[in-house]
């Protein structure tokens, strides 16, 4: 019965511990966010302006933040 005490404390306890990550983790997701509708925005202007090497390139990078 000890055993089954401790373990569902520790268990309770590590997942509080852990809940407080969730912020600092979304933060994460927003500046990368950011970062990538900032790569977007000048990819799509260097397709309006006809520059498609550029727009690939930058737009490639938009995507492949969002990889592994």
């Amino acid at each position: 019965m000890k055993k089954l005490a401790l373990i569902l404390s520790f268990v309770l306890f590590t997942s509080s511990v852990f809940a407080g990550s969730c912020p600092m983790m979304a933060k994460g997701v927003d500046a990368k966010i950011a970062e990538a509708q900032k790569l977007r925005d000048a990819g799509m202007k260097a397709h309006d302006s006809g520059d498609h090497a550029k727009s690939e390139e930058l737009l490639g990078k938009a995507l492949g933040m969002f990889k592994g």
